[in-house]
C-alpha cells in the first residue's frame, strides 16, 4: 500500500484512470448496448417489453444496491482483490445467460450474478481514483468514464454483428469473455493510505455521520431521480427507432452517434470542473437540466435530421453531468469517506435504475409508443436538477481556492463536528 499525507495528483493514479477506463467500458458499455439484446428477446420469448426490461434494470439495480458492500470489502481489504473477483462473476453471470430458456434464468443470470459482479468493480474503482486526485479529479474521472463512451460506440454495431452471426445465445458468450478481461482492470489497483483515514474512522462511524449529513442527503435524492431517466434511451431508444420504420442496423448507428457525443461531453465537462472556478454542483445542475429537456423532446423528433440533432444533445449532456456528479461527492464528504460515501449513494439510487426501465416499457406497453416513457423520463432528471439547487455547495459564491483545500477544511470541520453527532441541516 502507498502511504501519502495528500492524494498525489498523478503517478500511478494515471494507471488507476486506465483502469478504471477499461473497467467502465466493460460495465457500463455493456449496458447501454443491452438494446441490441432487447429486441432479440423480446422476439425470442415472445414476452411484452415491460418484463424483459427488467433484465438490466435488476443489473443496474444490483450493482448499485450492492456498492456498500464492494465498498466494506475495499475499505477492509483493498480494491484490488474485490474488483477482480466481480470481474469474474460479471463474466460467469454472462456465460450462464447464454444458456437461458426462460426470462427467470435471465433475470439471476445477467440480473443478479453479473449485477454482483458489477457492484464489486465500479465503485471500489472509482473511489480509489477519486482519493489519486484532487485539483486534477474532475478531469480524471472524465477520462477514465470515457471508456463509457467509446464502448458504446464500439459494442452497439458489434453487438447487433455479432446476433447477426451469432444469434442471441452466441453474442452473450462473447461478452462473458470481454467481462473477463474486469480481471486485469482490477489488478492495476493500488491501495493508497491518506493522512484523514484515521481520523474519519470505521465504516460504523463514517455511515453515522454521513446519515446525519443533510446536502449529502440532498444529493442523493437528486442522483436517485436523475439516475430513474438516466439509462432510458440505451434500453428503449433502439425500440423506439424500430416503431419509427428505421432497421436495426441504422439504429444502432444512432446509438453509437450518442456514444460519440457522450465521449466528448465527458472530456469536456471533466476539463471544465477544474477549470472553471466556483462549485462543480453548478455544472451537474446545468448539464442535469439540459439532459432531461433533450429527453423529453426526443419523441417529437421524427425526421432522421432532427433524431440526429437531439441524440447528439442527449450524448453530449448526459456524459458531461457523469463526472462532475463523482467530483461532488468529495467535496461534500472528503476523500476519506468517499468509499463509504459512494457505496452509500450508488445502494440508494439503485431504486431510480430499478424502476426506470421497466416503467418506460410499462408507458410502451399501455400507450403503444414510446412517447410518454421519453417525457417521463426527462421529467425525473429536471426534477433531480431542482434538488440539486439545495446544496449549499450550490449556492455558495464562486471561490478562488483551490478544490483540496476546500475538502481538506470541510473533513477537519466534519470530523470534529462528528465526534459531538450533531445533526446537519
Amino acid at each position: 500500500m502507498a502511504h501519502r499525507a495528500e492524494p498525489p495528483d498523478g503517478g500511478w493514479g494515471w494507471m488507476v484512470v486506465l483502469s478504471a477506463f477499461f473497467q467502465s467500458a466493460l460495465v457500463f458499455g455493456v449496458l447501454r448496448s443491452f438494446g441490441v439484446f432487447f429486441v432479440e428477446l423480446v422476439a425470442a420469448f415472445e414476452e411484452q417489453a415491460a418484463r424483459v426490461s427488467w433484465i438490466a434494470s435488476i443489473g443496474i439495480a444490483v450493482q448499485q444496491f450492492g456498492s456498500p458492500v464492494g465498498s466494506a470489502l475495499s475499505t477492509k481489504y483493498g480494491p484490488r482483490p474485490v474488483v477482480m473477483a466481480g470481474g469474474i462473476l460479471a463474466a460467469s453471470g454472462m456465460l450462464l445467460a447464454s444458456l437461458a430458456t426462460t426470462l427467470t434464468h435471465l433475470y439471476l443470470s445477467i440480473g443478479l450474478l453479473s449485477g454482483s459482479g458489477w457492484a464489486l468493480t465500479f465503485t471500489p474503482t472509482l473511489a480509489c481514483l477519486s482519493r489519486y486526485f484532487s485539483r486534477r479529479r474532475s478531469l480524471a474521472t472524465g477520462l477514465a468514464l470515457t471508456g463509457v463512451g467509446l464502448s458504446s460506440f464500439a459494442f452497439a454495431p458489434l453487438f447487433q454483428w455479432l446476433v447477426s452471426l451469432y444469434a442471441w445465445r452466441g453474442a452473450l458468450l462473447l461478452v462473458s469473455a470481454l467481462s473477463l478481461h474486469l480481471v486485469a482492470c482490477g489488478a492495476l489497483l493500488r491501495p493508497l493510505s491518506l493522512m484523514e483515514d484515521p481520523v474519519v474512522g470505521g465504516p460504523g462511524a463514517q455511515l453515522t455521520s454521513l446519515l446525519h449529513h443533510g446536502p449529502f442527503l440532498r444529493y442523493t435524492v437528486a442522483l436517485t431521480l436523475i439516475n430513474t431517466g438516466y439509462f432510458i434511451p440505451y434500453v428503449h431508444l433502439i425500440a423506439h427507432l424500430q416503431d419509427l420504420d428505421w432497421d436495426p442496423l441504422s439504429a444502432a448507428f444512432l446509438v453509437s452517434v450518442v456514444a460519440i457525443s457522450d465521449l466528448v461531453g465527458r472530456v469536456a465537462s471533466g476539463w471544465l470542473g477544474d477549470a472553471v472556478p466556483g462549485p462543480v454542483a453548478r455544472l451537474l445542475m446545468l448539464w442535469t437540466t439540459l439532459t432531461g429537456v433533450s429527453l423529453a423532446l426526443l419523441p417529437v423528433a421524427h425526421t432522421p435530421t432532427a433524431l440526429m440533432t437531439l441524440a447528439v444533445a442527449y450524448g453530449f449532456t448526459s456524459g458531461a453531468l457523469t463526472p462532475v456528479a463523482f467530483s461532488v461527492l468529495p467535496e461534500l464528504v472528503g476523500t476519506g469517506r468517499i468509499y463509504c460515501g459512494l457505496g452509500l449513494v450508488q445502494m440508494v439510487e439503485s431504486i431510480g435504475g430499478l424502476l426506470g426501465a421497466p416503467l418506460s416499457g410499462y408507458l410502451r406497453d399501455v400507450t403503444g409508443n414510446y412517447t410518454a416513457s421519453f417525457v417521463v423520463a426527462g421529467s425525473f432528471l429536471l426534477a433531480g436538477s431542482g434538488i440539486l439547487m439545495t446544496l449549499p455547495h450550490f449556492c455558495s459564491l464562486a471561490s478562488t481556492s483551490k478544490p483540496q483545500d476546500r475538502i481538506r477544511e470541510a473533513v477537519e470541520t466534519k470530523v470534529s463536528l462528528s465526534k459531538e453527532e450533531p445533526e446537519e441541516d
